[in-house]
């Protein structure tokens, strides 16, 4: 019996032994396997086995997509932000289309009139008493114009109405003697078929004259609302736009209170520009009706000026309008007449007159200028491309100095060059006498017209 204690001994000696060699090889396996030393949970998922397959990870969805789509996906979803931001303001414009284009006018009449609101003011004249006299000046020649337009036109109507008969008569016999070979019973067909329609229309024709006065009342409440627009603009013009200025953010607000005058100076530039180029056209399209015995050249010169307002289309309408009229009172040959001397005086305009009063103050190509009249006709009408020139061209100038003064602004708040430099190593030379500091450049992309000093009262 005294045997046994040492037999157990053993026994357990080799089971402990065994135990740990069993140990290093499950830690031996572990290291070659590279998984973690811990024994698994009972809620933790046991790891893979070493016969298992590799599976590579996944990459980010954000660096599987190719460079190029991200960046057009980026500015997609921009530009429909900004479509819909312009589609918005498109419709809030239509639904009140009337005060904006009432206002709009206000601005160009209030541009064309501030220069004689400042040259009163100079000649000591009250504010309230300058504004008061250029706008019932203003108003009282506008008034004028278009009272000896109507009043010409109805004085020379009965005697327009014989010629138009005569120039008919005389196209008829014209026809008749051509080599188009057309018959009496052809013209007869056409005038009846023309009586005809007339004649089953009439009910359209009265609508389309209620509709005509509908017309007419929104006409004259938007020349009420423009002459009232036009009379505050002249006197508070200035405390107007400071209001305004304080809806832009503080940020941004130096930028556009340098962009405002310049802004305002090439309105006043275009305006002016544009009146003294449709007076010329007018003054010396309405003498050449007036040698060749066209009737109502004085009311068609009228025209010629109030056309001239819409870029590239007026002048092709007004000229058109004068030659129709030329054509069915006087005959071919004067209508010809009429011809040459409006493309004479449209040539010299837009290769003399344009380029030397304009100059560089209102430059826009003429590209620019089709597409601008188009889409301002389309979008409302003869008042949309009446301001479509104007606005192009303010937005012009605006851009252009908030491009010019960002750059200046980087520029003067970029960080200094990293290390000394050579005025660092230089000796001080002593105090440098005062002198009082150089007011801020410009920037230097404005053209020399937009770098004039300030006028003293910005309206």
């Amino acid at each position: 019996m005294s045997k046994v204690p040492g037999w157990l001994g053993r026994v357990g000696a080799e089971l402990t032994r065994i135990g740990e060699r069993l140990e290093e090889r499950r830690k031996e396996a572990v290291a070659d396997d590279d998984l973690p030393a811990v024994v698994p949970g009972p809620d933790s998922v046991p790891p893979p086995p070493a016969y298992a397959p590799a599976v590579a990870a996944r990459p980010d969805p954000v660096a599987a997509i190719p460079w190029g789509i991200r960046v057009a996906a980026e500015a997609g979803w921009r530009l429909l932000v900004l479509a819909g931001t312009l589609w918005v303001l498109m419709r809030a414009i239509s639904a009140v289309q009337l005060v904006v284009l009432a206002f709009a006018a206000a601005l160009l009449v209030t541009a064309m009139l501030q220069p004689t609101v400042g040259r009163l003011r100079k000649l000591g004249l009250p504010r309230g008493l300058a504004t008061a006299v250029t706008a019932i000046l203003g108003f009282v020649v506008m008034g004028l114009v278009g009272w000896f337009v109507v009043w010409q036109v109805m004085d020379n109507l009965d005697n327009l109405s014989d010629r138009v008969r005569d120039g008919i008569e005389e196209l008829k016999r014209w026809l008749l003697d051509s080599p188009f070979h057309v018959t009496e019973s052809q013209i007869n067909d056409i005038a009846q078929n023309l009586s005809d329609t007339i004649g089953t229309n009439t009910e359209e024709i009265t609508s389309a004259g209620l509709q005509g006065v509908s017309v007419m009342v929104e006409v004259l409440t938007g020349i009420l609302l423009a002459m009232f627009s036009t009379l505050f603009l002249l006197y508070d013009g200035k405390r107007i736009w400071e209001w305004t200025l304080k809806l832009v953010p503080a940020q941004a607000r130096p930028g556009v209170a340098g962009a405002g005058p310049r802004a305002w100076r090439t309105l006043t530039a275009y305006v002016r520009g544009t009146v003294l180029v449709a007076l010329i056209d007018a003054i010396f399209i309405g003498l050449g009706l007036w040698f060749l015995d066209v009737p109502l050249a004085v009311p068609l010169a009228v025209f010629i000026f109030l056309f001239a307002f819409v870029p590239l289309v007026g002048a092709v309408v007004s000229g058109a309008l004068a030659v129709v009229v030329a054509l069915v009172t006087q005959g071919v040959f004067t209508a010809l007449m009429v011809l040459v001397v409006v493309l004479a005086v449209q040539q010299i305009e837009g290769h003399v007159l344009q380029p030397f009063i304009l100059g560089r103050a209102v430059r826009v190509h003429p590209l620019a200028v089709v597409l601008a009249v188009a889409t301002g006709g389309l979008t409302a009408g003869i008042g949309g491309a009446v301001v479509a020139v104007p606005l192009v061209a303010v937005t012009n100038t605006v851009v252009g100095y908030l491009r010019a003064y960002g750059k200046e602004q980087a520029l003067r708040y970029s960080p200094p060059p990293h290390g000394s430099t050579s005025l660092d190593a230089a000796p001080a030379a002593g105090p440098a006498p005062t002198t009082p500091p150089a007011a801020p450049a410009q920037p230097s992309e404005q053209p020399s017209e937009q770098r004039r000093d300030e006028p003293e009262e910005q309206q």
